[in-house]
């Protein structure tokens, strides 16, 4: 197949915080940014103003098949998967400090094209970092293991890249989440086509521009923006790539761990939707828990998949918790991103936005009553104000679907059995939250809640060295820690008679 390979040029942008910087525009495909083969754009869109930042080159199936090509020649024509791991991990730690030394441009990038604070965005670059540098300490840690059978054989197991990699991921996290992903996939040794959202491509592209500096060979990894019908499909069902990761909604998720079987039985990570829940117990100290009840569900406005958006208070503090955080949250400034004295940011695009005011709309439909919020903020930018619905039913939509937004439903409970019973009463199970000051309270709701990730008088806390991943509807397959290096990895064992 003949390939388009015109140089796309970067373009210069003006961010409204005054920094100037050169915005890569084309698909990253063997360490050179190149035009799309229809030669189409994506107009990215700064949600806060909704004003146009730049346009870039949007991938066909006919790019996806050049990376493919391009990954499959480094996979087995480089020594990236067959070098000492020390050298990989070189490279990481490389890439690590590039990106740190431009930590402020990475996270006024991130704020302009995804709409959250400039504080959140400083934060995800920084976790982007740790999971670098923590992968690159991984790379010659993950070792097979010898076999004890008896005499006459000797038995040991290889732990080995799996080869080329498709990657996924959506527009909550672009920068954060992009290094979930090719952080461990590279330190095994995998090569890497990695599709971003297209409403958010712009931190990726950028990063792509110290992939050469960094000394990661060409075609080791590869970056499409482009829309998930064309490119996310191409790199779903092509023959060639044998693993897929993908974090978004659990309907596309599905299709995609369908598709993938049915092409290769693919190797497939997905990490998908959640509907959390957050247990207050009546022991707690208010003024401590209200900042959790906060970063659980209005954190990034919302837009995490396991943001604490069912909050169960137990009877004895309810009313009391209840007007706190009614004033609480409307103390919280919402608004420019770039201003630091606000909390919240805006939705990242109009889609989504759109979403949310439905199911605003929804709640009061079907009569949930609002405690505050609930209504757009501005007509420029897609702001809204933090809402939270109380006494509501349990078999109400805003309380059962996922609404991504910044929209907490509040429900009352009885005891620790009613409190379980009602926040394991869904068909996600990503993340779940405890407060409480009793220690056996904590430890024994902990084990009884159906969640990947617990977390205890705290929420949405990360740490690029602890697990990440759902469970039931919420998907398979595990982010960060030890637990993710196995999604890159096949074990070989080999069996020896002596």
């Amino acid at each position: 197949m003949k390939y388009n390979f015109e140089i796309a040029e970067p373009v210069e942008v003006a961010l409204p915080n005054g920094v100037k910087y050169s915005q890569p525009t084309g698909l990253f495909i063997n360490n050179e940014f190149i035009q799309s083969q229809n030669q189409k754009t994506i107009d990215v869109e700064n949600p806060a103003t909704q004003e146009k930042i730049v346009s870039v080159y949007s991938g066909t199936s006919q790019d996806v098949e050049y990376a493919v090509e391009s990954a499959e020649k480094a996979f087995k024509q480089t020594k990236w998967a067959t070098q000492d791991p020390k050298v990989r991990a070189k490279a990481l730690f490389k890439l690590a400090d590039l990106v740190e030394e431009n930590l402020d441009l990475f996270a006024a990038v991130e704020t302009a094209d995804n709409g959250k604070t400039l504080d959140l965005s400083t934060g995800d670059v920084q976790l982007a970092i740790n999971c670098l540098r923590d992968a690159a300490s991984y790379a010659d840690k993950i070792n097979g293991r010898t076999i004890e059978t008896g005499d006459g054989y000797m038995n040991f197991t290889l732990k080995q890249p799996i080869g080329v990699c498709g990657q996924i991921i959506p527009w909550n996290f672009p920068f954060m989440m992009l290094n979930w992903k090719i952080a461990p996939a590279l330190a095994m040794g995998n090569v890497i086509i990695l599709k971003p959202a297209s409403a958010t491509p712009l931190t990726a592209l950028l990063l792509c521009s110290l992939v050469e500096q960094a000394g990661i060979p060409a075609g080791v990894m590869n970056i499409i923006p482009g829309s998930g019908g064309e490119v996310g499909t191409a790199i779903t069902e092509h023959p060639k790539i044998r693993k897929i990761a993908f974090t978004g909604s659990t309907d596309i998720g599905k299709d995609i761990a369908v598709r993938a079987s049915a092409a290769n039985l693919k190797k497939a990570t997905l990490e998908l939707g959640g509907k959390s829940a957050h247990l207050v117990f009546n022991d707690v100290n208010i003024e401590k828990t209200l900042p959790n009840l906060v970063n659980g569900i209005f954190k990034n406005a919302g837009q995490i998949c396991s943001s604490g958006s069912r909050i169960y208070i137990q009877e004895g503090i309810y009313d009391k918790l209840l007007a706190a955080f009614k004033v609480y949250v409307e103390n919280l400034k919402v608004g420019d991103p770039f201003d630091r004295s606000n909390f919240q940011g805006a939705i990242t695009n109009r889609g989504q936005f759109e979403t949310i005011m439905n199911y605003i709309k929804i709640g009061k439909e079907e009569g949930a009553k609002i405690l505050t919020g609930g209504e757009r903020i501005g007509d420029k930018g897609y702001f809204i104000r933090p809402t939270i619905f109380y006494d509501v039913k349990e078999d109400m939509r805003i309380v059962k679907e996922e609404i991504f937004g910044p929209v907490v439903t509040i429900s009352k409970f009885k005891d620790i059995e009613d409190g379980v019973a009602m926040a394991n009463d869904s068909e996600f199970g990503l993340g779940a939250g405890i407060e409480t000051e009793s220690l056996s309270t904590a430890l024994k709701v902990a084990k009884m809640l159906q969640s990947g990730t617990v977390w205890i008088n705290t929420y949405n806390d990360f740490d690029s060295r602890v697990p990440f991943g759902g469970v039931k509807q919420s998907g398979y397959g595990r982010e960060m820690g030890e637990e993710v290096y196995s999604n890159y990895t096949e074990v070989k064992a080999v069996r020896i008679k002596l």
